[in-house]
């Protein structure tokens, strides 16, 4: 691939990632109580959602400028790998969120690939930045 492609592929992942996280961040501010299933009892809903969006609203304004791209990536690549025991746990419950075990490893694989692709979009964000 080209450089010129690859600097449009990772601005295009990232934009589509930003977009991910302001929504989600919206989402955890103005519908608290749909995200109840998905916090386990001992972890206030309302710090969690609140941390969360906060999180989520900050890596995704990095992600939307090119000089913050590369700390976007890793954040979302962090707060990713930070949500991962939430998947592990639903996984394990008798009713996962998703309805199904099946449905809840799925997630869990994608959870993977999505710490993966903050990854790589960190990693090649600050390699743009040196070169």
């Amino acid at each position: 691939m080209k450089a010129s492609q690859s600097r449009r592929a990772g601005a295009t992942s990232a934009y589509l990632l930003a977009l991910l996280m302001l929504v989600s961040a919206v989402a955890h501010f103005l519908t608290t109580e749909a995200y109840a299933p998905l916090i386990p009892e001992f972890i206030p809903l309302l710090a969690a959602n609140w941390t969360a969006g906060l999180a989520e609203g900050a890596i995704g304004l990095a992600l939307l400028r090119k000089q913050w791209r590369s700390v976007g990536g890793y954040g979302f690549a962090l707060l990713m790998l930070a949500f991962l025991p939430l998947h592990i746990w639903d996984l394990l419950r008798v009713e996962p969120f998703l309805g199904s075990t099946w449905a809840a490893a799925l997630r869990l694989a994608f959870q993977l690939f999505l710490i993966f692709i903050g990854w790589q979009l960190g990693r090649s964000s600050a390699q743009a930045d040196e070169g």
